[in-house]
């Protein structure tokens, strides 16, 4: 059975970007949320980035028609009953996720798909309170998401083949390349990124280079479009703390450790772009 209805569990920012990469390639969506506003919100993101692709001529006015009228909102879990898959995009936090797959499974029709859009929770943990564990299966998608190619394909230890093999074509589908990711914190992308960051943090304290010459060295010299700390701005430094120390309990390899001048600019609320300075002034 191929999957021609997608659940969105969440409309902000990864759940709507979810939502139009699914619509604009033909597949019908249900994005719920907890309110009204929430859900208007999130179909207003998905026009006005459509109105962008129109505007640079990738998308034609007949196209964001086509992809506006496959979205349907709702506060319902209710409305979600004809979808093959549900993507659950909520906050990053366990507790949440739990009771969310939990509603879901509860409700929802045995042979359907749960998927969670998590960027550092277990999948074989949220697998494992549901009656369905083999039909469960992580989908990680990236910020942002119309945008990035990727998807990583999470397998928890009880995620069956056919359920691999139904998801993975799915993504194919979004027009995304999907990567097989075997579940362990931080999958792929973030295990090898957030440490990367990290080790700039402590070239910088040791005083090695400038800011700007860390960064250029990283862009000019391995071909990244941003260095690590102007990323490490971008992303939130108080997230990158919080996935080293996930890390760190997680491995319990020092390896891990956080750089003290990270956890220093973090404890004075220098953020990065969303507080106006961090390694750079915004």
């Amino acid at each position: 059975m191929g999957i021609t209805t997608v659940g969105i569990i969440g409309a902000g920012t990864m759940g709507n970007g979810i939502a139009q990469a699914c619509a604009v390639s033909g597949l019908k969506v249900v994005m719920v949320d907890i309110s009204d506003a929430a859900v208007a919100k999130g179909i207003a993101t998905v026009s006005g980035s459509l109105d962008r692709l129109l505007k640079k001529e990738k998308i034609t006015t007949d196209n964001k028609t086509a992809a506006m009228a496959r979205i349907q909102g709702s506060t319902s879990y209710d409305d979600l009953k004809g979808a093959q898959l549900v993507i659950e995009a909520a906050t990053e936090n366990l507790e949440l996720k739990i009771k969310i797959v939990k509603q879901l499974d509860a409700m929802l029709a045995p042979e359907v798909i749960i998927a969670s859009n998590t960027s550092s929770i277990s999948i074989t943990k949220l697998a494992a309170v549901t009656a369905r564990a083999d039909k469960f299966i992580g989908m990680h998608f990236f910020n942002p998401v119309p945008m990035m190619a990727l998807v990583e394909i999470i397998r928890g230890l009880q995620t069956s083949d056919a359920t691999h093999a139904a998801v993975h074509a799915m993504a194919t589908k979004l027009g995304k390349t999907p990567i097989t990711v075997k579940n362990a914190p931080g999958f792929v992308v973030n295990r090898i990124l957030v440490p990367m960051i990290n080790e700039a943090f402590f070239v910088l304290a040791e005083g090695l280079a400038t800011p700007e010459d860390i960064d250029a060295g990283m862009k000019l010299g391995c071909n990244q479009p941003i260095g690590p700390l102007a990323l490490a701005d971008m992303v939130g430094l108080d997230v990158c703390l919080a996935v080293m120390e996930v890390y760190l309990s997680e491995f319990g390899d020092s390896k891990y450790r956080a750089c003290p001048l990270l956890k220093e600019m973090v404890a004075a609320g220098r953020l990065g772009r969303k507080t106006g300075q961090g390694v750079y002034k915004y």
